[in-house]
């Protein structure tokens, strides 16, 4: 099964500001950033929490702001980040990913596994559609089905499904082709959205677009979209679980100085903020506080098969002679985390104790690269015998944080005896490295930043596997893909939590990507305000249910 893995909005531009992730637990505050004056707190003082204290009172209307637009509401032709942060409001899921980012059964009250190739739901009572049908166990197996569509969004995380059953009033029965680990992360994002049948096929194409009712079940029903101005999302009175504190949710969008001026001057109550220029802007703002979230997003470098990078020594002295401490601060702000592996922490969705305790043995990722890192960065070079003499291209934007990330790599090349090129191109273009390999072949490194929308770190190493797109410079490891197979099909979390770190000790060492650092989730309030999650579950876990105010 091939996991989606999309790449973040481009790197912003000078003086971004974003939070290190530092796991913590037992903590009901998401840190905050909350002082007037210029700049935030260093990386090394933010600890980072996944919520925000509870809200104790009610709000007329909250007014959002969005960085872009929805193109549509049905995330199953559609899944933009923009159209997730209205819908999870509206619509739910099977799973639902926890603030912690955690995932546990939610419109499946109850999940069994008779064998491991089988998945039994037993679906919630009393749920109805926002039209006050109820729902049923024919309205989410046709959901599943929708999903499973090839030319759908989530078409490819069926491909190990056999078969999908109404087996019950109430029940759901799914098998397997083989035993599957990630399925169920799959129903806690857009695979498990339960839609109301007969109001999606009523809209048809239309379904999604402008005046077209939500056809969901959440805490929250869709109301006005006037195209090109707003969208707002009102309580559903008739919902099944808790009330939402606040009655009305007015989304508007507005990108860079436009947005960060709605926060400042009131006009808007809060924002995730997925540029993380917008945190630097608003940064020591009065008024306003920043709450940071655990994330799986990362800064890395993704090498290519041009031939550069192709021997694995090369990038293992590359990775051990990149300043990582230097980027965060020169191109960051002191603000992002180095790190030596390609997913954040909020990844660590289970047994957070093993992946953290593998993440301090990481080898060839030091934060900054002393003499015996360089040392021995040229000895790996000198043992690759056929290093590249021609100039080792590095692909970038014209971005603040990339840039100083690709002559960072420029840098780091050079103190290691071999020469790096910048190759700038408008950020249009370097969407496109990501998705075209006939222009990746004018580069050997991209600096790049990724997410994985499950959190389990199994959601991101099968890009590694032999033949994956996403394997841009051919690794090839037949006990590499042996392990990965296997823990994308244990079913123990403790098991997969071993074979996970087995994996990415393999990943790192062969620098299959270069990790460079890790990235929050960054969500700014109205200072009055709390409740929603500060992580990165924000975009499938229905935050505005619990906005609010802080005094009631």
């Amino acid at each position: 099964m091939t996991n989606r893995i999309s790449p973040r909005r481009a790197a912003p531009a000078a003086g971004l500001v974003v939070a290190a992730l530092v796991a913590a637990t037992g903590c009901s505050g998401a840190t905050q950033n909350t002082t007037g004056g210029a700049g935030g707190a260093s990386a090394a003082a933010l600890t980072l929490t996944p919520t925000t204290p509870a809200a104790k009172g009610e709000l007329a209307n909250a007014n959002w702001l969005l960085e872009d637009e929805p193109d549509s509401l049905d995330l199953d032709t559609q899944g933009s980040s923009a159209g997730r942060v209205v819908l999870t409001n509206v619509c739910e899921r099977l799973y639902q990913l926890q603030p912690d980012m955690t995932t546990r059964p939610f419109l499946a009250e109850k999940a069994e596994t008779p064998d491991d190739t089988t998945l039994v739901l037993t679906l919630r009572s009393g749920v109805t559609f926002h039209d006050g049908t109820p729902m049923t166990a024919d309205d989410v197996l046709w959901s599943l089905q929708r999903h499973a569509d090839p030319d759908m969004e989530q078409g490819d995380e069926f491909e190990n499904v056999a078969s999908m059953k109404k087996t019950g009033d109430r029940r759901i029965t799914i098998a397997f082709k083989a035993p599957d680990a990630m399925f169920v992360k799959a129903l806690a994002g857009d695979a498990g959205i339960v839609w109301n049948k007969e109001q999606v096929e009523k809209a048809g194409k239309d379904f999604g677009t402008p005046g077209r009712p939500d056809a969901c079940t959440g805490p929250y029903t869709l109301g006005d979209w006037k195209s090109g101005d707003s969208i707002t999302i009102r309580r559903y009175d008739g919902y099944w679980g808790a009330r939402p504190l606040t009655k009305q949710v007015t989304f508007r969008w507005a990108a860079d100085s436009a947005l960060v001026n709605a926060l400042t001057t009131g006009a808007a109550d809060g924002a995730y903020a997925e540029s993380p220029n917008t945190a630097a802007a608003l940064s020591g703002k009065k008024g306003i506080e920043q709450h940071y979230g655990p994330s799986t997003a990362s800064l890395v470098l993704i090498p290519t098969g041009r031939g550069g990078l192709k021997d694995p020594k090369v990038r293992r002295a590359l990775s051990l002679a990149l300043d990582r401490r230097g980027i965060a601060a020169s191109g960051y702000g002191s603000m992002v985390q180095p790190w030596g592996t390609p997913v954040g922490s909020g990844a660590w969705g289970y047994r957070k104790d093993l992946f953290t305790a593998a993440q301090k043995d990481i080898a060839y990722a030091p934060e900054s690269p002393a003499a015996d890192d360089i040392a021995q960065a040229k000895k790996l070079v000198k043992e690759a015998g056929a290093a590249p003499t021609d100039p080792i291209v590095i692909g970038t934007d014209a971005s603040q944080g990339r840039t100083v990330v690709a002559n960072a790599v420029r840098s780091a090349l050079q103190r290691i005896g071999l020469t790096g090129q910048i190759k700038t191109v408008p950020t249009s273009q370097f969407e496109q490295y990501y998705s075209d390999p006939e222009l990746r072949d004018g580069i050997d490194v991209l600096v790049g930043d990724w997410y994985i929308s499950k959190a389990d770190p199994m959601g991101f190493y099968d890009n590694a596997l032999s033949g994956s797109s996403n394997n841009w410079v051919g690794f090839k490891d037949a006990a590499y893909d042996a392990k990965v197979k296997k823990a994308l099909g244990t079913l123990d979390d403790t098991a997969r939590a071993k074979l996970a770190v087995d994996v990415q000790k393999t990943f790192t060492d062969a620098a299959v990507w270069i990790s460079v650092a890790q990235v929050p989730s960054v969500l700014v309030l109205d200072e009055k305000l709390t409740g929603p999650p500060a992580s990165m579950a924000y975009l499938y876990y229905p935050w505005a249910a619990g906005l609010g105010a802080k005094k009631g």
